[in-house]
């Protein structure tokens, strides 16, 4: 018996994985190009790696209507440092100097393990080397790809912003617990109330309308600056379709720093 139960518990934990790629995916994966190569990102369904204006958009998490309902896809081309800065009807979450010379955006989905291996093992070096340093803005952008990641979203918005980015990372390192192919709302509160987040309040979060219109907002205004998956990147108003590493952060970063600092 305990065999079997050790047997079912490694298979529960493989299909968590799996659904938990899948989230993040959409229905499936692309090798996007960008600084250093072609590496491993998640795309939306029914989007295409170059963006183009005439794909239709994909299924919006937080939408009543149908996919068939969208319009087409419309991407700003090479859009301005204001354009990508423009912020919604809600606060976005950021750490750093507000004043910082750079500013990196990541696009993210809570249910992408892409975001996860790149909150794990990248996004600490980075802290360390250039945030903490007050060189580098870092903003967070929510981008959920299907129902549960959004229903996890509004969870994670509903937070205190004093406790965004700890129930951020804790929705990534527990993924396995909680991501399905159905919206499980138990298994969300279990992450939230780490926190201090009641069911109550996760229940009322979920009906919270003015925060859904401003998720809906920033997602929709993440595919109109030419955002396909997660994770997805600006470094000031370059758009990075990849899973970046620090050798592309310091590629594209260091010399954005040397050049304000030659123009003081």
């Amino acid at each position: 018996m305990r065999g079997l139960t050790g047997t079912f518990r490694r298979v529960a934990a493989a299909l968590a994985l799996a659904l938990s790629a899948a989230g993040c995916a959409g229905e499936g994966t692309a090798l996007i190009g960008g600084p250093g190569g072609a590496t491993t990102a998640s795309v939306e369904p029914g989007a295409s790696v170059a963006a183009a204006p005439a794909q239709k958009a994909a299924f919006n998490p937080f939408s009543t209507d149908s996919e068939a309902s969208h319009p087409a896809r419309e991407v700003l081309q090479n859009p301005s440092r204001d354009e990508v800065m423009k912020t919604g009807s809600i606060p976005e979450f950021s750490i750093g100097r507000a004043d910082a010379p750079v500013t990196i955006i990541k696009y993210m989905s809570l249910t992408c393990p892409y975001c996860r291996k790149f909150h794990a093992e990248v996004f600490p070096v980075l802290k360390r080397e250039y945030i903490d340093k007050g060189l580098v803005r870092f903003v967070f952008r929510e981008f959920p790809i299907g129902k549960t990641s959004g229903a996890a979203t509004i969870a994670l918005r509903c937070a205190p912003q004093s406790k965004y980015l700890e129930l951020y990372g804790a929705f990534l390192q527990r993924q396995s617990h909680w991501v399905s192919q159905e919206v499980r709302l138990d298994a969300i509160h279990k992450v939230v109330q780490q926190v201090g987040m009641t069911r109550a309040q996760l229940d009322a979060c979920m009906q919270n309308q003015g925060m859904i219109d401003g998720l809906k907002w920033v997602k929709e205004r993440g595919r109109k600056l030419g955002v396909i998956g997660t994770p997805n990147f600006f470094v000031e108003n370059r758009l990075v379709k990849k899973v970046m590493d620090m050798a592309d952060i310091r590629a594209m970063v260091d010399p954005l720093l040397a050049g304000r600092v030659a123009r003081r």
